[in-house]
């Protein structure tokens, strides 16, 4: 079972200079949502460049198909150039690419609502915004957004107060 290491995830998309949004739990987090997760997800460019990319840091990270993990298979080109999700686990842990999210939004559509975030060692990251990852959730009202709703929307009225104060 590989050890879950999130930042080690982000740092490595990072240094492969792919091009992503953290969306999900781990963007809520870095905006000071109280909440865990498991996984790291991100909306990803599906620029011929970005997925050879993308490609090589799965590599490096021993990326394969949680779904039977058993068969050790990897993403290729073809899943990464289609409109689905690719949830894969790797050496540092779950980590879920997004072709699209919401609402067939991909990664040129989320780009004005994002923000550039410090995770450390000098790692700036692009981060769905909480506003629009609220929006998200509300309109996919799926059981899972449906219970973390009212502490990101509490998460959010905290942050407006500190910014008006």
């Amino acid at each position: 079972m590989p050890e879950h290491n999130l930042r080690a995830t982000l740092r490595a998309l990072h240094e492969g200079r792919v091009e992503f949004i953290l969306v999900g739990g781990l963007a809520a987090v870095l905006q000071g949502a109280p909440v865990h997760t498991f996984d790291v997800d991100v909306v990803y460019s599906q620029e011929t460049a970005n997925i050879t990319r993308i490609l090589a840091v799965l590599v490096s990270l021993e990326a394969i198909f949680r779904i039977q993990p058993e068969r050790r298979l990897q993403p290729t080109v073809t899943h990464l150039a289609g409109s689905g999700h690719l949830n894969l686990i790797t050496s540092y842990g779950p980590l879920d690419l997004l072709a699209t999210i919401g609402r067939d939004l991909r990664y040129q559509d989320l780009l004005p609502d994002s923000i550039d975030v410090d995770i450390g060692d000098g790692i700036r990251i692009c981060v769905l915004t909480l506003d629009r990852l609220i929006r998200l959730k509300e309109d996919l009202a799926g059981e899972k957004d449906r219970v973390v709703l009212p502490i990101l929307r509490r998460t959010l009225e905290e942050k407006n107060k500190s910014k008006d104060s």
